[in-house]
């Protein structure tokens, strides 16, 4: 990149937090549990926890806790005895006796009656203890009409680790949900916290310390950004130089062009002959371009799918520069996808582009990410209102600092200038795409109903 390191006003990603799946999940109270922490401890670590996030968000009220069989039940009865010991008027309604041993101590502490969920009634505060994670099918009937009506009938909803009804790790309803108010979960955030469709029905996601420290993992929610302080002596050149290459669209290349710019970018090229930008943006020609001196490429916003964009297309793939490659790319070089992997590049599909290149991978959207970044080589921004970016050696994260106003067309230009104008000044490839589409998202919640992509390029910061 024109022999440039990164500056040092440009300091690398704040800290993530960790997402687990189920299975990390159970490792790690496996791990606690053999370092002499018993399952009944974490329990009640869990719905004490629980109980006092509750009573934070929610003055007293009449509580109803649907229990469960297994220990996700466990935690409502601690919750209960929890909350009746801060004076709550609280009733507990369980689907069957306590299963595991956990649970059953955990039942010992209610020492009071306990109903049907068929006899209960609803009160002002339904707390979900029947399921939380682990789920492998959906809610049944009866249990799952009762279940709704209650809901419907209570002002506050609040689940135990996930509303019940949940897959744990890709986001799956296994049978219609019930929308929380809050979600108070343990340990860590789980997938299903960040990916549609359940996200939408966790509401407020709260993560409560059980005491199990550092849970390894290689899946993370997507911080801010960090802002940059650009020093006195820093220059144009410095900031780095962004090429755009257009085509027949121009207008999706100049709203990238001036993303980056707005990004950060110092310099910014637009290889087109047809496009009217504003003046701080250099127009020339693509014959008349410099390759070597880009010190990050846009290729696809604006591109065209004919065979002269196709040859426009591996001219610049040649040039070994970092890239973002979006749009038009992924049509182009449909049926000759090795032609765009390995480079060590960020490409910016939505789900129907993304399934021309990828069609064949299963699994939830950060399965296929990670398996499509490996398959490339490249990293991949997986768009969507879950967005999850992913790197070839299995990093990933899922970004849900967003509004559905990104739903517009123009916004995907948008965001490649700005991953861009982050390569251009150093960034890796993996920590560029995740800035970029925190401050994208950024940049739309400040944003009003009927936002187009123009003015999403103004709101940047």
């Amino acid at each position: 990149m024109s022999g440039l390191s990164m500056p040092a006003e440009y300091p690398t990603l704040l800290p993530r937090e960790p997402v687990v799946t189920a299975a990390e999940m159970r490792a790690a109270e496996a791990a606690a549990v053999a370092a002499g922490t018993s399952g009944f401890e974490l329990m009640c670590r869990a719905g004490e926890a629980a109980a006092a996030g509750i009573a934070a968000f929610y003055g007293p009220a009449p509580v109803l806790v649907l229990a469960g069989p297994g220990n996700n039940g466990g935690d409502g009865y601690v919750v209960a005895n929890a909350l009746r010991q801060r004076r709550w008027p609280v009733e507990v309604a369980a689907l069957a006796p306590p299963a595991t041993e956990a649970a059953q101590q955990a039942a010992a502490l209610w020492n009071a009656p306990v109903m049907d969920i068929a006899d209960a009634e609803p009160r002002f505060v339904l707390v979900d203890a029947l399921f939380g994670t682990g789920l492998t099918r959906g809610l049944e009937e009866p249990l799952l009409s009762q279940f709704h009506a209650l809901a419907r009938a209570s002002s506050v909803v609040i689940a135990l680790d996930l509303p019940s009804g949940a897959a744990t790790g890709d986001g799956t309803a296994l049978s219609p949900l019930v929308r929380a108010d809050l979600t108070v979960t343990f340990g860590a955030m789980k997938p299903s916290h960040l990916l549609h469709p359940a996200a939408a029905s966790c509401g407020r996601v709260v993560v409560a310390d059980i005491g199990l420290g550092e849970i390894e993992t290689r899946l993370f929610r997507n911080g801010a950004a960090p802002t940059a302080v650009l020093g006195a002596d820093t220059h144009k050149y410095r900031r780095g130089h962004v090429l755009v290459v257009s085509g027949a669209m121009a207008g999706a290349a100049w709203l990238a062009a001036c993303a980056a710019q707005r990004a950060g970018a110092g310099y910014v090229t637009l290889a087109s002959e047809t496009a009217m930008p504003p003046s701080s943006l250099v127009v020339q020609p693509l014959g008349a371009i410099d390759l070597a001196r880009a010190d990050a490429v846009v290729l696809g916003s604006g591109l065209g799918r004919d065979a002269a964009a196709r040859t426009r297309a591996r001219r610049v793939l040649g040039a070994g520069r970092p890239m973002v490659l979006d749009a038009d790319i992924f049509s182009l070089f449909a049926d000759d996808p090795a032609s765009v992997f390995g480079l060590g590049a960020v490409m910016t599909p939505h789900e129907g582009e993304f399934a021309r290149l990828f069609g064949d991978l299963p699994g939830s959207k950060v399965d296929r990410a990670r398996a499509a970044a490996a398959r490339s080589g490249n990293v991949i921004v997986l768009k969507g209102p879950d967005t999850v970016i992913a790197a070839p050696d299995g990093r990933a994260v899922i970004n849900d600092h967003a509004s559905a106003r990104l739903a517009t067309a123009g916004s995907g230009d948008v965001l490649s200038g700005m991953i861009a104008a982050h390569l251009a000044r150093g960034e890796a490839p993996f920590d560029a795409a995740c800035a970029a589409v925190w401050r994208h998202g950024d940049a739309a919640l400040r944003g009003r109903d009927g936002l187009i992509a123009e003015d999403l390029v103004g709101l940047i910061r």
